[in-house]
């Protein structure tokens, strides 16, 4: 077994069953090959989601082992070593759970449908680690304008009409149907809103479409106030709502019949 070493180089390792001759993984290391096998095992344990420690996780531990395949002396002799190693094993017809095709540094992995259809079904379900407040790396920080901006041009219409998943949906089908906000989020909501945060802060209608606005209108009776649609709507109808603050005010003034009683 070779020992630690700090050398421009290092060893090509293959995982397999012990009672099996077909390599599972191909990786490469500057410290022994013991040391990075038992790096694996912890790394499993921690519930790294690829396909070489979902393996690692099915199996004992006792029935794995980490073979020397090749010694290298300089880095880039290594790397190139390993992308061989993988080649040659994966010709042969061992069924290599490695991602990409090994080499050193960013190997530019590219995922096809079914990895991303097989990362999916793996990831489902699990809790992700949350990371509030400092221990964020990104408490305090604000994206830039520009970043924002383009964002907010990639987006553009991604979701509008068809596109929208939730498009043509109404009622019971939809994914919002029987919510309700809670009153803080709806005073929040408010707060947010008012003045310069309403999106219409500014701004006022064209002609065009006040045009358009009072021709939709046209014909429709328009109360004047609100305690004129209160008149029209509740006390000539003889109606009395409790939300309705005119209502409220009326039944608590004294009536004509009742002070025409109190006098005789």
């Amino acid at each position: 077994m070779m020992e630690t070493t700090t050398a421009p180089g290092g060893l090509v390792y293959g995982i397999r069953l012990r009672r099996e001759v077909e390599y599972r993984y191909v990786g490469i290391t500057t410290k022994t090959a013991s040391r990075r096998f038992h790096q694996h095992l912890r790394v499993a344990a921690e519930g790294r989601k690829t396909p070489f420690y979902d393996w690692v996780r099915k199996q004992d531990p006792a029935d794995l082992i980490a073979d020397e395949l090749d010694w290298i002396e300089g880095l880039p002799e290594l790397g190139q070593a390993e992308v061989d190693w993988i080649s040659y094993l994966r010709r042969e017809g061992d069924r290599l759970l490695n991602l990409s095709e090994g080499g050193l540094g960013p190997t530019g992995v590219v995922w096809t449908t079914e990895m991303r259809e097989a990362a999916s079904i793996r990831g489902t379900g699990r809790k992700g680690s949350s990371r509030p407040g400092p221990a964020n790396p990104f408490y305090g920080r604000e994206h830039s304008e520009e970043q924002r901006k383009k964002w907010e041009a990639d987006r553009k219409g991604t979701y509008s009409g068809a596109d929208n998943p939730n498009f043509g949906k109404f009622g019971a089908d939809h994914p919002s149907f029987g919510h309700a906000m809670s009153e803080e989020s709806r005073a929040a909501l408010s707060e947010a809103r008012k003045g310069a945060g309403n999106p219409n802060f500014g701004k006022k209608a064209s002609a065009e479409t006040r045009a358009k606005m009072s021709a939709v209108r046209k014909g429709q009776p328009m109360p004047s106030s609100q305690r004129s649609a209160h008149t029209r709507h509740h006390t000539n109808k003889g109606i009395e709502k409790a939300d309705c603050r005119f209502c409220v005010e009326d039944s608590a003034k004294p009536s004509l019949s009742s002070e025409s009683e109190s006098e005789s």
